[in-house]
This record gives structure tokens, sequence and C-alpha cells, in this order.
């Protein structure tokens, strides 16, 4: 199926250089053909040894979040990117972040840029979630995780009442609002029992409630 042009086979996935070496073992040097393939655009890479092939040959975009996974992990994307999918900001956002259990680390690609915060791994589980798309999955957070993990990597979050916790939703991060009664409170729990900013994971839950 695709003896014309192997790459085929990889549209929309992340790939490694053993994969698309692989398909050209029947060469002298694979590893130049992977540098022609680079050059020629066919090929893009994300980082040393991960690629994506260029959707202009396959006819698939490569889904940015199934690449912010690969690029680095264990991760899940999460944060203000999340927040802006869900609809529950309204400011674009840029660059793909994500929560990772390893140190903090930033990529700069040919098709955007890649940031991961470290967080604690008895918390980085809590409201992960497998989403599907387009026939990939890949990890992301869910919407009360996302504003969970905003607010965990936020340094001047109040976390002395409700009141000053509502303006800093509203007015700082420019949260819509009437996204908090649909919040499943029994994630931000978990993250309140992970034992990190727990007086304003609370102080959350009530707002959610009240």
């Amino acid at each position: 199926m695709y003896k014309k042009n192997p790459l085929l086979q990889f549209a929309g996935i992340p790939v490694t250089g053993a994969d698309i070496k692989s398909c050209f073992l029947h060469l002298a040097s694979p590893e130049k053909k992977i540098q022609s393939l680079e050059k020629s655009g066919e090929l893009i890479r994300l980082k040393r040894n991960l690629f994506i092939v260029n959707h202009e040959l396959t006819g698939k975009w490569t889904d940015e979040r199934l690449c912010a996974n690969h690029i680095y992990g264990p991760s899940y994307v999460s944060f203000q990117w999340a927040l802006r999918y869900y609809g529950m900001i309204p400011e674009r956002v840029y660059l793909v972040t994500s929560a990772t259990t390893k140190r903090t680390r930033f990529f700069e690609t040919p098709i955007g840029n890649f940031s991961y915060v470290q967080v604690p791994v008895s918390y980085f589980p809590i409201g992960v979630e497998s989403h599907e798309e387009q026939g990939v999955s890949f990890l992301m957070a869910s919407r009360e995780k996302a504003l969970c993990d905003t607010i965990l990597l936020d340094n001047f979050v109040p976390g002395q009442s409700m009141k000053s916790l509502g303006i800093y939703l509203e007015e700082d991060m420019r949260l819509d609002m009437d996204v908090l009664p649909e919040l499943d409170t029994e994630i931000i729990e978990q993250c309140v029992q992970a034992g990190r900013k727990t007086q304003i994971f609370k102080n959350l839950i009530k707002l959610i409630k009240q």
C-alpha cells in the first residue's frame, strides 16, 4: 500500500527515527535518507529522534496535543491552553502547555512551542483524561484539573477568602464564571488531598457549590 511513499503510513502521528529508518533499510545509508527527507521538508523534526510527516505530503495534520504528549513525557496538555480549548477563557493561547512529573522544560519546534511544568507525582494523575479525535488518542486535563493546574502554577492566587478568589478568577484569569457550577468538585477534592494549595482549592469548591 505504501510502496510509492512509505512515509504515508505515518500520517498524523509523531514517529521516531528508528521507525523511519526501517522503511529504508534497502538503502546504503538510511540515515542520509532521513537527512534528505528533512531537508526537502517531507519530514519535520520536533526534537532529536522525533519527527512528523509534512501534512502537505499526507493530507493529514498531526494534532499538536498528540505531539505535546510525545515530545516530553509523561505529560498531559493543561493550563491556559486547555482552558481556552474548553472555552473557559477568551484569549487565544499559542503556547501548548503541559504538566509533567519530570523537570520543567521548553521546546521550540517548526510547528509551535511546547512548555512543560513539573507537578508533584501524587497530584499528576488526578483528572487526566484520554481524548480521541480523528483516530488518535492523547492525554489532556479535564476542565477541573486544567483550572487547578493553572491555580497551582500561579504564585499570586489569593486564598484567604472565597471573595478574593472569585475576583481573581473573573478579573485576573478572565474565567467564564458561568462554567463554575458545571465543574466536578470531586476532582478538585482529590487535588486538595494531594496537599498543594489546599485552602485555595477548598475555597474553589465552596465557590462552585454556592
